[in-house]
């Protein structure tokens, strides 16, 4: 009798298994017998390589996964983490990886919300910046060398050991790594102030496609201009920034004061949007909207906290918030006058007698399931609109919460063609949409459903043409390329949302230094190769 269908495909399918299994054995050997032959001192490199068969593969392979989602639903783990001590053997990975058909991950915080900086559907190997942290502060003409692997934490730190009065524009969560951060934006607290990081990057260094190690000087205007902005990952693999610090007060004012429903809350958030972006520049003023049971009756309230960094005192302070923002009823009291780098720990939510060297840790906050996405608000959300919004976080209390983050002051003095980040004049303020959960059950696609549902309620309150989108809030929701190369009109499904017409530039910068399109993902800027016409797939 003659075998089955049934059977002959299962036959298939373990030979293909195997198959694939030696073939990746055969890459990962070779790679790794490449990295010996081509570095000067293999022995270094080889003691800084972890292999699925080493005990301290997983950990390290976890270690800086920030979120958990995309690593459980990863079609594979990498063939090795590299965790280079030295800027030259990033050379050398870059050479065997293209010499073996292996993909490259670069990973600095593991803050990617997607997790594309620790994760790949083809074979790839991780390069672990965690090593290359360096940092040198030079008091005398306030500019600082910071290696891609440093965190925020560990820039701010080194700042304030240097100076009170020196600052840098950029996110105040201290395990993000400076690598992936500065070079998709980097908002602060006082960056209507300042502006964003990359506003303050002078130089860089960078290894390209062909294994060169290059600064401002020798990669040119083009690929510099790619890399503040537009996601250093597409270009090559950023080793280093040279920014400028900007000098600020002794003391700032920080204050943090909740509303709920009960308090009118519903009028304040409706009223802030008309002053969020027009008051003083030195003030930010964000929204923090969640919905929590209530403290007086148990019930389902709305609870948002204003939270705020002043470039200034706290007479100042009250006289600004009274002239522009009286409803809010702000009081003495609720402000805290503190230096810059003690405010980074108040809005990362420290306790007040926390030491400094808590910035230094890389592993803070407990690793969650999470999904975000992001938009730009130009014109006021209507009360009834916000009701809505109330109505869905109804359906998460405890584990969803979003952010209104306002622009103008500074952000608006910059052309959007300035550098690829594009979201400058015309946004009252950016909204972060983040959603989380304990544990990948069947719990996870009810959350994800959830925020996708807000997402889409939203469409008629936020930008259109594109509907644009923050990179450093990595969203696959708004498209991502084909497997190995991609058209342009496919990357621009997504890529016109985060860089608006610097789309076009990008991708034009990107054939020129990675023509075959090496360093790729899924939402990585393609190259325009020969291979296909741009409007095809």
């Amino acid at each position: 009798m003659k075998p089955s269908n049934t059977i002959l495909l299962s036959l298939l399918f373990i030979f293909l298994l195997s198959f694939s299994k030696a073939a990746l054995s055969s890459t990962h050997n070779d790679f790794i017998q490449c990295l010996s032959s081509y570095s000067q001192s293999s022995t270094s490199i080889l003691g800084l390589i972890y292999t699925p068969n080493n005990s301290s593969y997983r950990p390290i392979l976890l270690s800086s996964a920030q979120n958990l989602r995309p690593y459980s639903s990863a079609l594979s783990n990498p063939l090795v983490i590299i965790t280079p001590l030295y800027e030259s053997q990033i050379q050398v990975i870059i050479q065997c990886s293209k010499l073996h058909g292996v993909e490259i991950r670069v990973r600095s915080g593991g803050h990617d919300y997607e997790g594309l900086s620790y994760i790949s559907e083809s074979p790839f190997i991780i390069v672990d910046l965690r090593n290359l942290r360096s940092i040198i502060i030079n008091t005398e003409n306030n500019t600082a060398w910071v290696q891609a692997g440093a965190t925020l934490g560990e820039l701010y730190y080194s700042i304030a050991e240097k100076s009170r009065t020196l600052a840098f524009p950029a996110g105040v969560c201290p395990t993000i790594g400076v690598g992936g951060h500065f070079s998709g934006g980097g908002f602060g607290m006082i960056s209507r102030k300042y502006g964003l990081a990359i506003d303050h990057i002078i130089d860089a260094r960078i290894v390209d496609v062909n294994g060169q190690m290059l600064d401002r000087e020798s990669m040119g205007e083009d690929l510099f201009w790619a890399i503040r902005g537009g996601g250093g990952a597409s270009f090559g693999v950023i080793l280093a920034w040279k920014i400028n610090l900007s000098s600020i007060p002794q003391n700032v004012t920080v204050f943090n004061v909740t509303r709920t429903l009960e308090q009118n809350v519903t009028k304040l958030v409706h009223r802030w949007q008309y002053i969020a972006d027009k008051i003083d520049e030195n003030l930010v003023i964000r929204l923090f909207l969640r919905s929590v049971n209530s403290s007086q009756n148990g019930n389902r309230t709305i609870e948002v906290s204003f939270t705020s960094t002043f470039v200034g005192r706290i007479e100042t302070l009250l006289r600004i918030m009274q002239e522009n923002f009286p409803e809010l009823g702000l009081l003495r009291k609720d402000c805290i006058e503190m230096s810059w780098v003690e405010s980074i720990l108040f809005m990362a939510r420290f306790p007040r007698d926390s030491p400094l060297d808590v910035l230094l840790s890389r592993n803070l906050q407990r690793r969650l399931f999470s999904k975000g996405k992001s938009d730009y608000v130009k014109e006021p959300i209507s009360e009834k609109g916000l009701l809505g919004i109330w109505e869905m976080l109804y359906e998460e209390v405890g584990s969803a919460e979003l952010q209104f983050t306002p622009y103008g002051g500074r952000m608006s003095e910059i052309s959007e063609s300035e550098l690829p980040f594009p979201h400058r004049s015309g946004n009252i303020y950016m909204i972060h949409y983040g959603v989380w959960w304990g544990d990948e059950g069947k719990e996870a696609q009810r959350h994800i459903s959830w925020i996708r549902r807000l997402y889409n309620y939203m469409a008629l309150y936020v930008s259109k043409s594109p509907r644009a989108a923050y990179m450093n809030y990595r969203d696959l929701d708004l498209g991502v390329n084909n497997k190995g190369n991609t058209s342009y009109t496919k990357a621009s499904v997504w890529g016109t949302k985060y860089f608006k017409n610097n789309f076009n530039r990008l991708v034009h910068i990107k054939t020129k230094v990675d023509p075959t399109n090496f360093f790729k993902n899924q939402q990585s800027i393609p190259s325009i190769s020969s291979g296909w016409k741009k409007g095809g797939d």
